[in-house]
C-alpha cells in the first residue's frame, strides 16, 4: 500500500475496516483513560509491535500527545544492527521516527530472561531522560495464554497463573501498559500488512530450545482436542480477579510486617511467623523486588527455600536475588548486596 493511502487509513482511524476500527476504538479508549500526553512505544519489528506502532500513530494524528517509538537492539545476532535499521527505514516511510537503543552488555545465559531485563532497563532509563511515565508494549491474547502455560509448567500459584496485568508499575514513576492483551495476533498481523505491507520475523520464535516456542507449537494439538485459546483466556481473566482481591489483603499485611529504614527493609519476625506460607513468600518476594528495583520477582521456589531457612535458624545470613538477608533477634533485615570492585 502506498504511503499516502496508509496515512489516510491512520488519520481516518481505520473507518473502512470494521474489525480494525473496533480495535482502534478500544486502544483509543484505554489511552484516553490514562490521561497521559507522552508515551513510549516498545518496537521490535514483529507484527504485534508494528500494529501497536500503527495504532499509536493513528492516535497521535487525532490527539495532542508526544509519542516515542523505541527499538532495543540486543546485539544477539550478527545482523541485528542491520535488522534494526531496516525497521527504522520501514517506519520512516510512514513519517515515524524510530529511536534505536543498543545493548552493550554480554548476554550469554538465560538468554530470553536476561534480554528482557536489559530491554526494560534501557527503556526505563530512556523514559527517565525524556520524562516519560508510560511504556506501551504489544503483548496480545496469544502471549497471555503462552505465559499461562509457561508458569503452569513451573508450578506457579495464583499470582503466576493469572499471568500479565494490563497495567504494571515498573517503579514509582513509570508504568508498563499492555493495551492489546485482549486482541488476537491474527488481527495485529492484518494491521501490519495494511499499513506497512510487511513485518519482520524473529528467528528465535522458531527455536525449540525456548520453552515459549515449544508451547506455541502445541496450539494446534490443543485446539483439535477442543481446548481453544479464547476459553483459556477467560480463565486467566477470572484468575486475575482473584489475584487482585488477594493483593488488596496482602498489601495491608505487608504494611504491618515491614518498615523501610536506611535503605533496608526490616520485617517484624513476630508478625511474620503468624503468616501462612503463601503470605511469607509474598512478603519476601515483594521486599526483594523493592530493594533491587527489579522488574521481575524472584522465583517462588527459591523464596520458599529462603523462608524455610530463615525461620528455622537464628543469626543466619543468606543471599538471594541480589540481596543480603539477615536474621537478628526479632527482625529480618533485607538490604542490597554491595558490588565487589576489582582493581
Amino acid at each position: 500500500m502506498s504511503k499516502k493511502n496508509s496515512n489516510v487509513i491512520l488519520r481516518e482511524e481505520f473507518k473502512n475496516f470494521d474489525d480494525l476500527s473496533n480495535i482502534y476504538f478500544i486502544f483509543k479508549k484505554k489511552l484516553n483513560s490514562s490521561k497521559k500526553k507522552i508515551f513510549l512505544i516498545a518496537v521490535s519489528g514483529g507484527p504485534d509491535s508494528l500494529a501497536l506502532t500503527a495504532l499509536s500513530k493513528a492516535y497521535s494524528y487525532n490527539n495532542k500527545c508526544k509519542i516515542y517509538h523505541v527499538l532495543v537492539d540486543h546485539n544477539l545476532r550478527k545482523n541485528s544492527s542491520n535488522e534494526a535499521l531496516s525497521v527504522k527505514k520501514l517506519l520512516k516511510k510512514n513519517n515515524i521516527n524510530l529511536i534505536i537503543l543498543k545493548n552493550k552488555k554480554l548476554i550469554n545465559k538465560n538468554i530470553q530472561s536476561q534480554a528482557r531485563e536489559i530491554r526494560y532497563e534501557l527503556l526505563t532509563n530512556f523514559c527517565k531522560k525524556k520524562k516519560i511515565n508510560t511504556i506501551l508494549t504489544a503483548h496480545n491474547l496469544e502471549d497471555q495464554v503462552e505465559t499461562f502455560f509457561i508458569r503452569l509448567s513451573r508450578g506457579s500459584g495464583l499470582q503466576g497463573l493469572s499471568s500479565m496485568k494490563e497495567v504494571h508499575k515498573i517503579n514509582k514513576k513509570i508504568s508498563l501498559v499492555r493495551p492489546l492483551l485482549n486482541i488476537k495476533k491474527i488481527q495485529l498481523i492484518k494491521i501490519s500488512k495494511i499499513i506497512f505491507n510487511k513485518y519482520y520475523k524473529d528467528p528465535s520464535n522458531n527455536n525449540k530450545k525456548y520453552l515459549r516456542t515449544r508451547i506455541r507449537s502445541f496450539r494446534k494439538i490443543l485446539e483439535e482436542s477442543g481446548i481453544n485459546y479464547d476459553q483459556i483466556f477467560k480463565s486467566i481473566k477470572n484468575l486475575g480477579l482473584s489475584r487482585d482481591t488477594l493483593n488488596l489483603y496482602f498489601n495491608k499485611i505487608y504494611e504491618e510486617v515491614t518498615i523501610i529504614k536506611n535503605k533496608q527493609i526490616i520485617i517484624n519476625l513476630k508478625i511474620f511467623n503468624n503468616l501462612n506460607q503463601e503470605m511469607k513468600i509474598k512478603v519476601f518476594s515483594k521486599a526483594i523486588k523493592v530493594i533491587t528495583k527489579s522488574y521481575y520477582p524472584t522465583r517462588s521456589k527459591k523464596v520458599m527455600n529462603l523462608v524455610d531457612n530463615i525461620v528455622k535458624k537464628n543469626n543466619v545470613k543468606l543471599t538471594l536475588g541480589g540481596c543480603l538477608i539477615l536474621r537478628e533477634k526479632d527482625h529480618i533485615i533485607i538490604k542490597k548486596l554491595k558490588k565487589i570492585r576489582y582493581f
